[in-house]
């Protein structure tokens, strides 16, 4: 059964259509928006500072292991940028994407980007960075249209959003690192997913940006309506979504219509990220 919109609020105002957020295990945020700002966010959202810019368009962003820099996904200079939030210092630390849209790191401290490829063409790929910033393709693909990206549960499968499937993909990773088999996980249709993540007891949790909603899947893949907004004003265009809070137990959604993001008291305990062990 769908939680009521009333267990959803604006968590953080005032940032400019924010396609992105992700969770410090400091307690804090960090989000990005459509002219190159990088945002921190209070831990309680009340404070919003740009700490930086990039210049180009933030989509995706994520935290390092080690808490230390972030990873930025720039839609219109084309590459993946790092950012030391102790010196607030921006380095180039990959390009050769068409449109880097989201990222995750691994524990090993690799990251994925999804590249998803030209506007509605299948030629969506999936690059990985090394630990030392080495750049490759690791799936070619073509994915239609690669968009959010998540590490699964157990660490041995990469689950990528295809938003003109309409649906996610499931690739699983090799021993030695490699991509392995791929597959369909869940489709959705009539919705224009986009962005994903875990909670700890293996559910994936789906934003859609249109129709403004958010899908729960099971592990057995039985997809629900989590939560809907038909109206579009507390989740509009939602995009990328980050489990937080003081208990680790909320979803914020960063609402690239708008320009705050959304705190859901889902009672659910987040699957922790690689930065969050």
């Amino acid at each position: 059964m769908a939680i009521p919109l009333s267990r959803a609020s604006v968590f953080a105002d005032g940032l400019d259509h924010p396609e992105c957020i992700a969770a410090h295990p400091d307690g804090t945020f960090y989000a990005g928006g459509e002219a190159g700002q990088i945002y921190h966010i209070s831990a309680d959202g009340k404070q919003v500072d740009e700490i930086a810019n990039t210049g180009g368009f933030v989509l995706g962003v994520a935290v390092a292991p080690d808490g230390k820099w972030l990873a930025i996904c720039d839609l219109r200079k084309q590459c993946v940028w790092a950012l030391c939030l102790v010196t607030r210092k921006l380095e180039e630390l990959a390009r050769g994407f068409s449109i880097p849209n989201h990222l995750a790191f691994a524990r090993d401290g690799s990251l994925f980007v999804t590249d998803s490829g030209a506007f509605r063409k299948v030629t969506g790929r999936i690059f990985k960075i090394d630990s030392i910033g080495r750049s490759e393709v690791w799936h070619a693909g073509p994915f239609n249209f690669a968009n959010g990206i998540a590490i699964g549960p157990k660490g041995d499968a990469i689950y990528v959003v295809c938003t003109w499937l309409p649906g996610v993909e499931r690739i699983a990773i090799n021993r030695e690192g490699s991509a392995g088999k791929r597959s369909v996980f869940v489709k959705t249709p009539k919705m224009l997913p986009d962005g994903l993540t875990f909670d700890a007891r293996g559910n994936l949790y789906i934003t859609c940006y249109t129709p403004a909603r958010i899908l729960k899947v099971s592990p057995q893949k039985k997809a629900s309506v989590l939560i809907d907004d038909w109206e579009a004003h507390m989740l509009a265009n939602p995009t990328n979504i980050a489990f937080g809070g003081p208990k680790f137990d909320q979803l914020f959604a960063a609402n690239l219509g708008r320009w705050h993001i959304t705190k859901i008291d889902v009672r659910t305990k987040g699957l922790p990220l690689a930065c969050h062990q």
